[in-house]
């Protein structure tokens, strides 16, 4: 049953389908019921739904007794015997934002979907929070804004709270990954004059983009580049390059190539001067890409501001998570102040129909998607790459670390308040070009491969 569910409809279930956002159609409906909801009633409803499933913890139970007695009498009874008016009025209460107005940083790509859709599409608003968000750069420069607090939070690369909490590339300052912003979404692509090269073993000697050292563009092209044999330190040039300036570049002809998000790729596409090579999800279908980060300053210091903000970036990313939407967010985040792209650009990406460039139209309704829950492994993994090239020096307590800065608990608990089912655990194995991750065994993985620095 949906926090967002009638706690007192005989059609509610307490059990959960497999489709990963849904217990039932009737959630789903609920969930959209719940965006048209004054705050007070969404909170009524919480109250109530959290009462109802501590009384009937299963559904049988449950709607005996509401067949039983009637659904009035039920409503009535249970307000006679708990004080749901005064719950809802503390719900809400302790809710209350300790600020609202923010400044979210984000680079402009399709990556950062829901925290940019959030402001246009009212998200933000909706959860009691005036927020700027802000085009940037380069993600240094995000990282030194958040940092130096100019920033509230910000869109950042998933491995970035993870490097800036061990001080790689900066001083150690306590960070963390509050929710995942896309999965998939990248594109390996190629200057125009290398369609001969679709052999990824004749990519040596090449120069290749990547957005950041700390990105998991860096660590899926390097693994790319090690499983063909290339050793991606010594064997190609490896060039930091941000995402705005990688298509002119590419054109330039001062880079051979990139992998890079989904709407960089498609603009080299739709200007003629690349072609998209493969899409990141045939190495790892599922992987993450970049982040909701704030410092653990920012969360202790302004918690309520913190949960409100998180659930407007949940909430916009199950809106984002469903196909039917994909259309008006593109229209939506297209302006110059968020990605200044074509439309049509971003619907190839977000709808998934899309020119190849080399004149072929692929349709994969999952080449990006979103689901904002950060799994512990997948915190595990890119530590295990940051220590297999050397990023990392030393011993490193991979659960440890994995469980400070990816907040996976917190994430369950919003997705459940935004009527999103997340997952009943927060680790899991999967595989990486056909190599299965065992995220309890990081230091195995690690001295597993063949090509590293460690």
């Amino acid at each position: 049953m949906s926090m967002f569910s009638n706690p007192f409809s005989l059609k509610s279930t307490l059990r959960r389908c497999l489709c990963g956002r849904h217990a039932s159609a009737e959630e789903h409906a609920a969930a959209e019921r719940a965006a048209a909801l004054s705050d007070e009633a969404r909170y009524k409803e919480v109250v109530a739904s959290g009462l109802m499933r501590a009384l009937f913890p299963n559904d049988m139970k449950r709607r005996a007794f509401l067949k039983a007695v009637g659904t009035s009498t039920a409503a009535a009874a249970l307000a006679t015997f708990f004080p749901l008016d005064a719950a809802t009025e503390a719900f809400a209460q302790t809710g209350k934002p300790e600020k609202t107005d923010l400044k979210v940083g984000f680079i402009p790509i399709t990556c950062a979907t829901p925290i940019i859709m959030a402001h246009p599409m009212g998200f933000y608003k909706k959860h009691g929070l005036n927020v700027e968000v802000v085009k940037t750069a380069g993600w240094a420069v995000v990282r030194d804004k958040t940092i130096n607090k100019e920033y509230d939070a910000a869109h950042m690369l998933a491995p970035m709270p993870l490097a800036i909490s061990q001080g790689l590339g900066s001083n150690p300052i306590p960070f963390v990954a509050a929710a995942i912003e896309n999965i998939n979404g990248q594109s390996f692509t190629l200057g125009i004059k290398h369609k001969d090269k679709m052999d990824v073993k004749s990519w040596k000697g090449m120069k290749l983009a990547i957005p950041y050292d700390f990105s998991m563009h860096n660590y899926l092209l390097r693994y790319l580049l090690a499983e063909n044999g290339i050793d991606p330190d010594t064997d190609v040039q490896l060039r930091v390059v941000p995402p705005p300036e990688m298509v002119a570049n590419l054109r330039a002809e001062n880079i051979d190539g990139f992998l890079a998000p989904d709407n960089v790729a498609q603009r080299a596409v739709f200007d003629g001067v690349g072609f998209i090579h493969s899409l990141s999800k045939t190495m790892w279908d599922g992987h993450p890409c970049c982040s909701f980060a704030a410092s653990r300053e920012f969360i202790s210091t302004m918690p309520n501001t913190y949960a409100a903000l998180l659930r407007a970036i949940v909430d916009a990313t199950g809106y984002a998570s469903k196909a039917e939407n994909r259309k008006a967010i593109a229209e939506a985040i297209a302006p110059a102040a968020y990605l200044n792209a074509p439309p049509i650009v971003l619907e190839q990406v977000l709808v998934g129909k899309y020119a190849d460039g080399l004149g072929n139209i692929k349709d994969d309704p999952k080449r990006v998607d979103f689901d904002p829950f950060p799994w512990d492994s997948f915190a595990v993994w890119m530590l295990t790459q940051m220590k297999r090239w050397g990023q990392i020096k030393g011993d490193v307590d991979y659960t440890k670390v994995a469980n400070e800065v990816f907040l996976a608990t917190d994430a369950a608990k919003v997705m459940k308040e935004m009527g999103l089912t997340p997952p009943t655990t927060t680790s899991k194995s999967f595989s990486v070009m056909g190599k299965v991750f065992d995220p309890a065994k990081p230091a195995e993985y690690v001295n597993s491969f063949a090509i590293k620095r460690s």
